[in-house]
């Protein structure tokens, strides 16, 4: 058996928040190890009131207090402390508690160490999740009380830094967005608001003075927040959202002048792939509807949103029909009156089917060789489209507007040569696309060596001239925003580290279940 003493250092080394009361007994009992101790007889303490020293005891009364597991067991201790009388006669105290550093506070029935442990676990995963993952370390915590926990923590202090960084993000997504304000320098975020308009933003800016610096996307509200609140700060639009909107145009601009820079086999709008004597699809006119009602609406200056509301339709259906440019990048060009599967091959059949191979099961078991991963069904389809329609006369694919946007949005260097031979081709045939790829350069370079003080205002005026009707408005809306354009192709900061944070995931983790007070605590403290 090991002596006293090497078991009071090992008791200490496992219990050092114990070090300054006398243990009696640690046993287990159900699985619980409990340990008995007791603050010694002879304490003086200051009264916690009026601060006068007392020796002299009132009574003693064991508190029962949950520590973290030691072992896979979860701890109880046993504490006998006294209460002792104040004697000093101005203060309003007759008897307190003694209390133990680093192991006992007032009401608490966690020790600090247990009860850093929870703050910890409840601001990363909140209630239930929390309470989960307790349950496997061995401490029993209910949901309500973890969060119970979280909410008692103290606010840090909010303080309006020198450097401003906003942006909403999604409380419900769809339906409830709050604002999130971020130290930009820092790095940390100092305060989310609940409601996003400009009145509460500019609420808070004239509630906390001091920014100099306020880095914001280009939305209105968040333009005329900063405005009302801080009018002397410099607004900072950030770049990623100058380049996402310049991206926008540029998509919008390849689907008009698809047609233009098609060569004649290419044209979509060619009657080639229409079936002759039958009207379009219900499918179809539907599609041209919606398409013709969004892009009303857009012409009017309704955001998404608005635009969800009134036609009543899914914002991913909106988005889609906001991006085309024209209904024609919408509709399909085959006599199924869908884009199939094996259109890319249809050369390839096409030259099979003149061979006389007409059998689906041995189409689809060449396709497969080829590594086409298609089912027999739709094999058997095509065929049988074939047979009543003749094959499909041989063509090429020509890259679509979205395509093409992207290798004009691509850094020159980054695109591989067969890439750069095709925007070449394509420009030739189009002058129109020539000078927007130009100027989509030209942008680049001044956003990437923030060159808007010299080079913004001649950028402006060739967009505006270039007969493009795309980047003439995209022209406009930076001319409307100019101070706040010009400072963010210009100055160093950037809504990066905001987008950062709004992306951490802790958004996510309550699914618009927890109220503004929990998720500020956690996204402040966390």
């Amino acid at each position: 058996m090991p002596s006293s003493a090497v078991c009071a250092d090992l008791l200490g080394m496992v219990f050092p928040q114990l070090e300054k009361v006398l243990v009696e007994q640690v046993v287990v009992e159900s699985g619980v190890l409990r340990v008995t101790a007791r603050t010694s007889d002879d304490s003086s303490l200051p009264c916690p009131s009026c601060g006068t020293v007392s020796g002299r005891v009132h009574s003693r009364y064991q508190r029962h207090l949950a520590d973290a597991a030691v072992g896979g067991r979860p701890v109880m201790i046993e504490l006998t402390v006294s209460r002792l009388f104040c004697d000093a006669p101005h203060c309003l105290r007759r008897t307190f508690a003694e209390q133990v550093d680093g192991l006992t506070v007032r009401y608490g029935r966690y020790t600090p160490l247990l009860l850093e442990t929870l703050r910890a676990v409840g601001l990363a995963l909140a209630g239930s999740a929390g309470a989960r993952l307790l349950k496997v370390l061995n401490v029993v915590v209910s949901r309500v009380t973890l969060l119970s926990i979280v909410l008692a923590l103290p606010e840090p202090a909010v303080v309006c830094p020198r450097i401003l960084g906003v942006d909403e993000f999604a409380l419900k997504r769809s339906r409830r967005y709050g604002v999130v304000l971020v130290d930009v320098e820092a790095r940390r975020v100092i305060d989310v608001l609940e409601d996003y308009s400009s009145d509460a933003l500019a609420g808070w800016l004239q509630a906390h003075p001091g920014a100099k610096v306020i880095c914001r996307d280009r939305a209105n509200s968040f333009g005329d927040g900063a405005s009302r609140g801080a009018p002397d700060a410099q607004q900072c639009a950030d770049r990623f959202h100058l380049w996402q909107n310049l991206g926008s145009a540029v998509e919008r601009a390849t689907g008009r002048l698809r047609s233009s820079w098609l060569p004649p086999e290419r044209d979509p709008s060619s009657t080639s792939d229409v079936l002759p004597d039958k009207a379009e699809s219900s499918l179809t006119q539907r599609n041209r509807e919606r398409h013709a009602a969004v892009h009303a609406l857009m012409d009017r200056g309704v955001g998404t949103m608005g635009i969800v509301r009134e036609l009543r339709l899914d914002t991913t259906t909106v988005i889609k029909f906001m991006r085309a440019a024209t209904v024609e990048e919408l509709l399909t060009h085959g006599p199924s009156g869908r884009t199939g599967t094996l259109d890319a091959h249809a050369d390839y059949l096409a030259r099979r089917w003149d061979e006389g191979c007409t059998g689906a099961h041995i189409l689809h078991a060449e396709l497969a060789a080829r590594g086409v991963n298609v089912s027999k069904r739709t094999v058997r389809r095509f065929v049988h489209r074939m047979r009543e329609h003749g094959a499909p006369a041989p063509r090429s694919l020509a890259p679509k507007a979205r395509e093409v946007s992207a290798l004009i949005l691509t850094h020159p260097d980054a695109l591989p040569e067969a890439d750069q031979s095709l925007l070449k081709e394509l420009s030739a045939r189009c002058t129109e696309l020539a000078v927007l790829r130009t100027l989509v350069e030209e942008f680049a370079q001044m956003l990437v060596n923030r060159q808007g003080d010299e080079k913004l205002d001649g950028w402006l005026n060739s967009a505006k001239s270039s007969g493009i009707p795309e980047l003439h408005s995209f022209a406009n809306s930076l001319t409307r925003d100019l101070d706040a354009v010009r400072a963010g192709l210009t100055l160093p900061w950037s809504s990066g580290v905001v987008e950062g944070h709004v992306n951490r995931m802790l958004k996510r983790q309550m699914f618009g279940r927890a109220g503004h007070r929990l998720l500020r605590h956690r996204i402040l403290l966390a």
